[in-house]
């Protein structure tokens, strides 16, 4: 392991998460992030609301959705958010027809992955 030098600079939060999506799919996006997820959307400044896609926010967390001509999902590679109402959000996420996995391999953290319309993956951990 390698210390960190004095003149490095100090990272103080995740501004945003980026996440990729099919062109002029912003409907379903509307429908997952605000209608299952329950984030608010934000407006995105002009000039990048030209290029499509969408953002949104939950409390300090916002995820940016950005259009892709070659889409393909982020199997993968995710956000990790962690959340309150853990439970109360998996049930919600059940009645609107969205499976989750559970991860049981972190001991002593609670976590599942679910994917969003466009088959991005998505971890939920438990803030509870």
């Amino acid at each position: 392991m390698h210390g960190v030098p004095e003149s490095a600079p100090e990272f103080l939060a995740i501004d945003h998460v980026q996440l990729a999506m099919p062109a002029g799919q912003e409907d379903e996006a509307r429908a997952f992030f605000f209608g299952v997820l329950g984030m608010a959307e934000m407006p995105k400044p002009a000039e990048l609301a030209k290029r499509g896609g969408c953002w949104f926010q939950s409390s300090a967390v916002q995820i940016h959705l950005g259009v892709e001509a070659d889409f393909r999902p982020a199997r993968k590679a995710h956000p990790a958010i962690r959340c309150k109402n853990y439970d109360v959000l998996l049930a919600s996420l059940a009645a609107a027809g969205v499976s989750t996995e559970e991860a049981n391999d972190i001991p002593g953290v609670r976590r599942c992955h679910l994917y969003d319309p466009f088959g991005n993956r998505i971890e939920l951990v438990c803030g509870d």
